[in-house]
């Protein structure tokens, strides 16, 4: 909910949120890599990580470690960023964000290999392929103006058939 409202997805002009994502990005990985665990591999993912790709004008970053480094990682980004309620929060996965700045962030700490370490991978498939790029853009688009809960689930069903996971496993937001 946005001001008492739904909150609906609507795309941003990639021309500007792409720069923008990109500048922010760069600045927070020192950032993050001076407070994280050591292991840390700090990756921007999301849209505005694949050229072509329609975005909301975020950031999303993975941020993946081994089991051993999660706890730490986990309490590091919680003195930075606000943790994000409305994900999944386990022992190998959790979310934060940053909602009132210009671009909105969202980081995702995976432990790494374990199954919600799909990110980079996902980044990954859409950049080797323009095609697959160009449907997750058919897919925003024919969700744009919709409520993001509805936008939400037909993005996981997408992102679990392109890595062919089982269900519907969250992806980068």
């Amino acid at each position: 909910m946005k001001d008492g409202t739904t909150e609906r997805l609507e795309l941003a002009s990639p021309e500007h949120a792409v720069g923008a994502a990109e500048r922010m990005f760069q600045t927070l990985r020192a950032e993050l890599a001076a407070i994280l665990p050591s292991d840390a591999v700090i990756e921007h993912v999301g849209a505005t990580a694949v050229s072509g790709c329609l975005t909301k004008g975020d950031l999303d970053i993975s941020v993946q470690v081994s089991p051993e480094a999660f706890a730490a990682a986990d309490r590091a980004l919680s003195r930075v960023f606000e943790r994000n309620l409305g994900s999944v929060c386990t022992d190998r996965f959790s979310a934060f964000k940053r909602d009132h700045i210009q671009p909105p962030i969202g980081v995702q700490l995976v432990v790494r290999g374990a199954p919600l370490d799909v990110f980079v991978r996902f980044r990954d498939r859409l950049r080797e392929d323009p095609k697959l790029t160009e449907r997750y853009n058919a897919l925003k688009r024919s969700h744009e103006g919709a409520e993001m809960n509805t936008y939400r689930a037909a993005k996981s069903a997408f992102i679990a058939s392109v890595l062919g996971l089982p269900g519907d496993e969250p992806g980068a937001e």
